[in-house]
């Protein structure tokens, strides 16, 4: 570890013997962690049932997904293809909340393998078997072309991803029946008593079986044994070829690739919405299938960074049916168009402790929501808005109530709800603050958003989730990251900006690394803490010196936390970063949907610039709570008595205050993690404790004895 300006100065010197002016990158994702985890739990779950997941049964019409669900991988009750990756993040104000990502990375989140900068065919979206042939409701009766046949869909190109070029398109298909051809051979079981001649005879590995002439089979078919068998044994054989019409497609339509913003000003809506008539009789089976498949090509497929995610399609709202016209555009539907916000002023999550200490500037007064009504020009309606705050395992609660407000339709994409008219619903206030509990170091809510209109009996409702936290650390970000951030030059520094509101000790960097083809980002780096000097980085503090790229044991994007081995004080305004060594992107998460590009900054030809990238770095100060290791602290509020442990921050063990164990034979511990999570519980009655199977991190240990409580906050730093 090294401080002062000496280091600061050396830092200078370094920056400005390299040749090119830093240059910040931002490149799509080599690897999505949440599709590579479903698809090892479904693998899992597959090969412990012995069934794969699939559906065989033609559905009926109507077909609809709008890809609101939480899943990963489109329903497989409506569709036979995983590779797609349905999720809230990619999409641009969409129709709804959540849609299916075209993409470069295949169903297990990887880059597919042919990956070419000439275009290649990525994902598919393919329907199951859809019965074309007939409708069954009000009454059974055959589907023709003249039923007014109809698939319609919304798509943008781009989104929060990157641009798909002119030559990577987005396609739609229709199957139909082609020429018969062999599919398969009709199996029999047989028993031997009526293949062998005698009780006494066997089939050895290498003869040849037929089946018994009165099977009626074809007797040129025949199976080669591969075991012994005797006269009780049966056995599969083949007994006829089955033939069947062979799966053909006709490509119905087609879009080439361009920008959002090329989108927009073409369209004048983020979301365009498709009208795909079905004429042709040869679509009118019993097993209809339509697909959209999209071609992709990588910037370049030699160098490791750029060999990432490209070319992102996003589709919402498949609706098949019949009795429809090309007018049909519109859905009896109100909706939240994006995720529900945090009520924070500047970040998702900030410590509890610096909440408490300015509740009134730490939050919003106002946010917006974006609700609209997708149905029919002529149909408002009256949309009632409320939203909830509940505490996670406490006894606060709140709500806001935002009236009714005439609601009126639009084309989906184009326009939101009026903030003037019904200013309650789409800037609704905050109007209560969090509570004040002095005692807890942590908390969390659950903020509730609902819209309906029950004016009639068919009722409209809609509702989205977010939950609030008030952990030890500071995250501008979401958690998920939609690209990788980097700055390409050896000597280059990227700085982040937080603002404490009160004193309080910064203990770690949590991190998030995407990860990348033939780990190219693991590159060596310093990490760096700089207190404000005039808005920009000034005094280095605090340095960890030649730092790796690494990830947490467990979670889905596994934050690493960067421990100090000596905590800092702080207050104001501070930045955490990193110097690198060589040349090439450190690849840190980037999340795209909320823009704090103000606090991103780096250092280039002896100078700082705040970042040109729209979004933010998922790099999370962790911030004690009256935490400075070393020193006593006084006893709670809630009666418990101060645990000395040792060593802190400890390794793979710790020792307990003899005194506390005096109390009582046989004493019982607990370890919670920062959340409130129970993760190790044992009684006690020697000093040592192991803590080896603990990831790296804060703490708080309780220890129950006969007489007593105590507690205390543990660091383990390896």
């Amino acid at each position: 570890m090294m401080k002062g300006s000496k280091y600061f100065t050396g830092l200078l010197l370094m920056c400005l013997a390299t040749v090119a002016m830093s240059q910040e990158v931002l490149t799509g994702l080599s690897f999505n962690e949440a599709v590579s985890r479903e698809a090892a739990r479904i693998a899992g779950q597959e090969k412990l049932s012995g069934v794969k997941q699939e559906n065989t049964a033609a559905l009926t019409l109507p077909f609809f997904d709008d890809f609101s669900t939480a899943n990963i991988f489109p329903d497989k009750s409506k569709w036979k293809d995983r590779a797609v990756y349905v999720n809230q993040s990619f999409a641009y104000f969409p129709t709804n909340i959540g849609a299916a990502t075209f993409d470069a990375l295949d169903s297990t989140g990887k880059i597919y393998a042919n990956a070419d900068w000439v275009p290649f065919e990525a994902d598919k979206l393919t329907s199951n078997a859809i019965r074309l042939d007939s409708v069954f409701d009000p009454v059974v009766r055959a589907l023709s072309p003249a039923d007014s046949l109809y698939l319609s869909f919304f798509y943008q190109p781009q989104g929060y991803g990157r641009k798909p070029e002119e030559w990577d398109t987005l396609i739609l298909e229709f199957s139909y029946l082609g020429d018969t051809a062999f599919a398969y051979y009709d199996t029999v079981l047989v028993p031997f008593n009526e293949i062998l001649p005698s009780p006494l005879d066997t089939i050895h590995p290498g003869d040849t079986i037929w089946v018994p002439k009165d099977y009626g089979c074809d007797t040129n078919l025949y199976r080669i044994s591969f075991l012994t068998y005797g006269w009780e044994d049966w056995i599969w054989l083949p007994c006829d070829s089955v033939m069947l019409p062979t799966t053909e497609w006709d490509k119905v339509w087609q879009v080439d690739g361009q920008s959002l913003n090329d989108f927009l000003q073409e369209n004048e809506r983020y979301f365009v919405q498709v009208m795909v008539p079905v004429l042709d009789p040869k679509y009118f089976t019993a097993s209809f299938h339509f697909r959209f498949r999209n071609y992709a090509s990588i910037a370049n497929d030699i160098i490791p960074s750029f060999r990432s995610n490209d070319d992102q399609w996003n589709v919402d709202y498949v609706y098949l049916n019949y009795n429809r016209e090309r007018s049909d555009t519109t859905y009896r539907v109100l909706t939240f168009s994006q995720r529900a916000p945090s009520f924070l002023k500047d970040y998702q999550v900030i410590p509890y402790k610096q909440y408490l200490a300015d509740p009134f500037n730490s939050v919003r007064d106002e946010f917006p929501m974006y609700i609209v009504n997708l149905d029919k020009p002529e149909e408002t309606h009256d949309a009632s808005y409320l939203y909830t705050v509940d505490q996670v395992n406490g006894n606060f609660r709140y709500w806001y109530d935002g009236g009714v407000c005439n609601l009126l339709p639009f084309y989906p994409g184009n326009t939101f709800q009026d903030t003037l008219s019904c200013r309650e619903q789409a800037m609704p206030p905050v109007n209560s603050l969090f509570s004040l509990d002095y005692d807890l170091d942590t908390t969390s809510y659950i903020i509730r958003h609902y819209i309906s209109d029950s004016s009639t009996i068919d009722i409209i409702v809609d509702s989205v989730i977010y939950r609030q936290g008030f952990y030890n650390y500071y995250a501008y970000d979401d958690g998920s990251p939609e690209a990788g951030y980097g700055i390409e030059n050896a000597g280059a520094m990227m700085a982040y900006r937080f603002t404490m509101t009160v004193p309080d000790t910064l203990f770690g960097v949590q991190m998030y690394f995407n990860r990348t083809e033939n780990h190219a980002n693991e590159l060596p780096f310093d990490l760096m803490v700089w207190r404000d000097n005039n808005g920009k980085p000034g005094e280095v503090v605090y340095v960890m010196e030649n730092q790796e790229v690494k990830w947490a044991d467990k979670g889905l994007y596994r934050f690493y936390p960067y421990l100090f081995e000596e905590p800092l004080v702080m207050t104001g305004t501070f930045y955490v970063g990193w110097l690198q060594y060589e040349n090439g992107s450190l690849n840190v998460g980037f999340d795209a949907n909320n823009d704090h590009a103000n606090n991103i900054m780096y250092y280039a030809e002896d100078e700082w610039y705040i970042s040109n990238r729209s979004g933010s770095l998922l790099i999370r100060p962790m911030i004690g709570s009256d935490l400075i290791l070393g020193r006593e602290e006084p006893e709670d509020k809630t009666g418990l008595e101060v645990l000395a442990l040792y060593p802190n921050p400890a390794r793979d063990y710790f020792e307990l205050d003899v005194a506390a164990l005096a109390d009582s034979p046989s004493a019982s511990l607990e370890i919670y993690s920062i959340y409130g999570q129970l993760v190790l519980q044992q009684n006690v009655s020697r000093k040592r404790v192991d803590v080896s199977r603990l990831s790296r991190g804060m703490y708080v240990v309780r220890l129950k004895s006969k007489n007593k409580m105590y507690a205390a906050k543990l660091l383990i730093n390896r």
